[in-house]
């Protein structure tokens, strides 16, 4: 198997997949983790274009290239999925793809726009999109992260983070449009089969995130047959990073292991 994940827990515990966002990596999930490590074996893998996972194939859509290395770290039996903004939305496709290997599905704040439709959160989102494309043109990759993390950051600006931290993120800023055939016009087709989610669904958001994960999130309450919302108070999009406790918490109440 090629790729890195890090693991947590023992090995013979129920297993659980976790998926990190954009720009991150697979420690994102250590708080996470610790706190969910006495109930399940936790598997974090990087994704591509991240950490040490695969490169990136730039004749391959994004989406798809990271669905495919994600599966390879699947179980066999059934598995406990839980995903974080794009994480989450390639949790939501291997759960739609291989829906007798999952056991449940915790979406955090999946960042499928498409679902928002025209709503306002989505045209907020779209003005916000379009400032970080505005950035990248006129002051390159380190304008463009700055910008994109006021929106979808944890609350640190870019300037005062470690150079190594920055760095890691200005150098990946490039995913956000790879990832945008899928996330802003379901180029993966994950709508039109949001009914066919087989297992129960937790939506986490963070109280203080952008408007459109709400809208999202109501979107797919109407679709998913077993899906439950829940609300982290004074979160915000990073909150398995900030309020890990609150966010561990929240899945092992709701999910039975």
């Amino acid at each position: 198997m090629t790729g890195f994940a890090r693991h947590w827990g023992d090995v013979d515990l129920p297993p659980a997949l976790l998926l990190h966002c954009s720009l991150s990596h697979s420690g994102a999930w250590a708080g996470v983790a610790r706190k969910l490590s006495g109930q399940l074996h936790l598997i974090a893998p990087d994704l591509v274009g991240h950490g040490q996972g695969p490169a990136h194939d730039p004749d391959r859509d994004y989406h798809d290239q990271t669905t495919e290395a994600a599966l390879r770290w699947l179980p066999e039996g059934r598995t406990h999925l839980i995903g974080h903004s794009f994480g989450a939305t390639v949790a939501l496709r291997l759960a739609l793809d291989h829906p007798h290997r999952v056991a449940s599905l915790t979406l955090i704040e999946p960042v499928l726009f498409a679902a928002a439709g025209d709503s306002t959160g989505a045209l907020a989102h779209r003005r916000g999109a379009a400032d970080v494309a505005s950035a990248l043109a006129t002051g390159g990759p380190r304008a463009a992260t700055s910008v994109f993390l006021t929106n979808w950051g944890g609350g640190q600006p870019l300037d005062a983070m470690p150079v190594s931290q920055a760095k890691y993120m200005i150098d990946r800023i490039w995913i956000e449009r790879a990832s945008s055939p899928a996330l802003d016009h379901d180029g993966a087709g994950l709508l039109p089969r949001l009914g066919a989610v087989a297992c129960p669904v937790l939506l986490i958001e963070g109280a203080l995130s952008p408007p459109v994960i709400a809208d999202i999130h109501r979107a797919f309450v109407k679709e998913i047959p077993q899906a439950a919302r829940v609300i982290i108070p004074e979160a915000g999009h990073m909150a398995p990073i900030t309020h890990p406790g609150a966010v561990a918490s929240a899945i092992a109440v709701h999910h039975s292991f």
